[in-house]
């Protein structure tokens, strides 16, 4: 708020207000119009209403424009101009060059006056013809320190019963959502049992996970994964634990900065999801993931907002891990110059590393790619990422360990009846999906029948005989492991495995020819 009335009383004439909220944010109006003595006078208009003073203007923009032109210089006076982004969106159509041209008008002839305009939407969309004179100011989603005092508001103190841990939780459950949607979620609890328990905080993580998913940009994951459910990786699993404390009030106190993020690269099936899925579990934080295609739309302007939108949501809900699943994908084009869709990816990825680098917040980033030879150098960079992890196939050790993980898993009680050592000799090359893929083929066998013994149980034989009819990826992509490991080895990219071999490897890519 103090930063919107430092622009009003600077005379900014264009402001452009991004809220999910339209109550929050006439709250904030409101009281800035209030901060001068005498007070600014606060008009709003929107398409179906027009002003709410008198009504006029319904259904015509250049009509509600021309009141703000026709008033006097010296009206102190805030214009709210409510959901014009369907305007702005279409700039270049000829019903709405009239409004984009009156705006920069405006915009001129603002300058010299008391007046401001504002216009107030949920998403973000200026036209190339306004970037200039157009100042952007978002109204966040609700802080815990908010979040506290809506409960406080919403719930009476003898209908609350928490314990001060419980609270704290339901404080962070609620992080990333509405105000509509916090108060919606306690007038359902009390509705149910006239009282706010512990148990509604899983109502609440339902509802978060509600509310992302209808943003179609992030998805928020139930994260169940340990570390012991991870095969190998020892060097990885070491990091992940070093850190465990790290988005702690202690840790704060004690100096640490908020880690950045870790960047997984390897071939497919070496467990990076895995990882991404078990770091926010060790450390006991949500889980959104990110497609990284779902940034970019067909309409202009629109991907630059989506990429606004992530980030506040994101740090709505801060601490939290963001899983940038194959990120490679999406920007693995840029440094070629070959994007060819007029610069919104490199418009979308300036974006996005700006705020990986700048973020202050602590948002965890869990990036995964196969074909990272591909990225932008930026992305690279010192800062954006506080390691780089090579994942590469499993030896034999870490193959016998994922054999454990899984039979332990799907037939505790029989564990000893399979060579695990045997396994793991067989599979050689085998990445860790293809190991699970192996176990579940010999399960279909044996569930199936296929040997016309009618259905039985799976036995080490069965998995033997579904390595052999495997072709491992490893066969295939030979080329593109060991260009990973040059490339880990250039980068600095530390193994995630304790892997003596492929150390002695990557060194060999210094060596000259």
């Amino acid at each position: 708020m103090t930063a919107l009335d430092l622009m009003i009383r600077a005379r900014y004439p264009l402001i452009y207000l991004v809220s999910p909220e339209e109550e929050p944010a006439d709250a904030v109006l409101a009281q800035v119009a209030k901060r001068t003595d005498p007070p600014r006078k606060l008009l709003i208009w929107d398409l179906v209403r027009g002003w709410q003073d008198n009504g006029e203007d319904r259904g015509s923009v250049m009509a509600a424009l021309g009141r703000v032109m026709r008033s006097a210089p010296s009206e102190d006076t805030l214009f709210v101009l409510r959901d014009l982004h369907f305007v702005l969106r279409n700039a270049s159509s000829d019903k709405n060059a009239p409004v984009i041209r009156e705006l920069k008008n405006l915009s001129r002839e603002l300058k010299r006056s008391r007046k401001i305009l504002l216009i107030l939407s949920h998403t973000l969309e200026i036209p190339s013809d306004l970037a200039e004179e157009m100042t952007v100011v978002d109204i966040p989603l609700p802080s815990s320190e908010e979040i506290s005092r809506l409960i406080q508001l919403y719930v009476a103190p003898e209908k609350l019963k928490l314990t001060p841990l419980a609270y704290e939780q339901l404080v962070k459950a609620c992080q990333g959502l509405s105000r509509e949607r916090i108060r919606r979620v306690l007038a359902r609890a009390l509705a149910a049992k006239q009282e706010v328990n512990e148990a509604d905080i899983d109502l609440v993580l339902e509802e978060k996970k509600q509310a992302i998913r209808q943003t179609g940009i992030l998805e928020f994951f139930t994260a169940r994964e340990t570390l012991k459910s991870v095969g190998g990786l020892d060097n990885l699993k070491a990091w992940v634990r070093v850190r465990q404390e790290a988005f702690t009030e202690e840790a704060r106190r004690y100096g640490l900065p908020n880690p950045k993020g870790v960047l997984l690269v390897g071939i497919q099936g070496t467990g990076k999801s895995l990882s991404a899925k078990t770091i926010a579990n060790e450390w006991r934080l949500p889980l959104l993931r990110l497609d990284a295609g779902r940034l970019f739309a067909g309409i202009v302007g629109e991907s630059e907002s989506r990429v606004r939108q992530m980030i506040q949501l994101s740090e709505a809900m801060a601490p939290c891990v963001l899983w940038i699943d194959e990120i490679d994908k999406a920007f693995g084009n840029i440094a070629s110059g070959a994007d060819g869709d007029s610069g919104t990816s490199r418009r979308v990825f300036g974006s996005l590393i700006t705020w990986m680098q700048e973020k202050t917040s602590p948002v965890f980033i869990v990036a995964t790619a196969n074909n990272v030879p591909l990225l932008p150098p930026e992305l690279l960079r010192k800062g954006r990422f506080d390691e780089i992890f090579f994942l590469n196939l499993p030896t034999e050790a870490e193959r016998k360990e994922i054999f454990r993980v899984h039979l332990q898993r799907l037939r505790p009680s029989r564990l000893r009846e399979f060579d695990l050592g045997v396994l793991a000799a067989q599979s050689e090359n085998f990445s860790g999906a293809e190991i699970e893929q192996a176990i579940v083929d010999a399960m279909y066998n044996a569930f199936g029948g296929s040997s016309g013994e009618g259905r039985r149980d799976f036995t080490q034989a069965d998995i033997l005989q579904a390595i052999a009819e495997t072709v491992p990826l490893a066969s295939i992509a030979r080329d593109q492991i060991e260009n990973l490991k040059c490339w880990a080895a250039q980068a600095g990219a530390r193994t995630a495995s304790q892997d003596v071999k492929v150390l002695q490897e990557m060194k060999q890519c210094f060596l000259p020819s």
